[in-house]
């Protein structure tokens, strides 16, 4: 036992203790200081078992960054040495860094796109045929459409859970069932289905509930084309155990879910420029809520002071 003038050698911390703490600072923080504080952390940084989930989650602010993210998530995924199990991806993604990721992760089980407007519809279908072990899937304030969600469908049999996140909307006049019949059709093992502020109507909520018999939990917070009431939300309740209504609250949404209610005139259309693209703007600019953001942010930080303190106490150990 350390008596109360020893300084504690933290590099006596068993292995998987120090890859415990290390392994919670999330890619960014691993990548661009936790490696660096000795030789010992830099080699467990480096065994692939530290990267079978990259979590490149950012504030979007990319032109304040002193650090490329897309050169940054290429060496994780390099690292992970093809065990790489899940990834998020938020505001830097492209064609060309999903198709790295899929060439070298076939056993990837959950991929996350958050804020992603170079991902094309075509990078994100050539990416789903080489994922078939994918069993989650989120696309939340991208431009992604139906013709993307069908190739995904069909090529990633295994998928049980899917979120398709847009902007919420109160334009009752524009509506589309396009992606709601994609995954209807395509999707028949979801579990779980999380369409916030998504444009479908009545008519794609039943096709959803006929193409998807073993849904067991649905969220439709924001679609404020569906009208549930009669048959429609009877059948829900039977089928559905955890539904989340168009009016729901959304305090435990991770995403900033302030309405745009941009009116019903056609007056409102600047020329040239549809509902795609208002929605495609609106989303560029979506943010996380300050609040859910702040906790992880308070998280790394009370993890980089950690890391610091046994840095020093270490620094402090090998000159004495």
């Amino acid at each position: 036992m350390s008596t109360a003038g020893e300084t504690r050698n933290w590099l006596e911390l068993p292995l998987d203790v120090t890859a415990s703490i290390l392994y919670r600072l999330g890619a960014i923080e691993i990548l661009n200081s936790a490696q660096n504080v000795c030789s010992q952390w830099r080699n467990i940084c480096k065994d692939p078992s530290m990267w079978r989930s990259i979590d490149m989650r950012n504030l979007g602010d990319l032109w304040d960054m002193d650090y490329d993210l897309k050169k940054m998530c290429l060496h994780a995924v390099d690292r992970s040495c093809g065990h790489l199990h899940d990834i998020n991806v938020e505001y830097f993604g492209t064609d060309e860094l999903l198709s790295y990721i899929s060439e070298r992760s076939l056993h990837l089980k959950c991929l996350r796109l958050v804020s992603c407007h170079n991902i094309s519809d075509e990078g994100l279908s050539e990416a789903a045929l080489k994922l078939p072990f994918l069993e989650e899937l989120e696309i939340s304030y991208c431009s992604i459409s139906k013709d993307a969600l069908e190739t995904i469908g069909r090529s990633c049999s295994l998928l049980k859970t899917f979120k398709f996140n847009l902007q919420g909307c109160i334009r009752f006049h524009v509506e589309s069932d396009d992606e709601a019949l994609a995954i209807a059709q395509t999707m028949p093992e979801l579990r779980r289905l999380q369409l916030f502020g998504n444009r479908l109507t009545n008519k794609g909520l039943q096709a959803i509930l006929n193409g998807c018999p073993h849904l067991e939990y649905l969220d439709l917070r924001q679609c404020f084309n569906v009208s549930l009431g009669g048959n429609l939300e009877k059948r829900c309740m039977e089928r559905i155990k955890y539904l989340q209504r168009p009016y729901d609250s959304t305090h435990d949404y991770e995403f900033d879910a302030e309405i745009q209610d941009t009116g019903s005139s056609d007056e409102d259309y600047p020329s040239g420029i549809s509902d795609i693209d208002l929605m495609g703007y609106s989303s560029s600019v979506q943010g996380r809520k300050s609040g859910k953001w702040d906790e992880d942010k308070m998280e790394v930080q009370h993890i980089r002071c950690l890391i610091i303190a046994i840095a020093l106490a270490q620094e402090k150990c090998i000159r004495a």
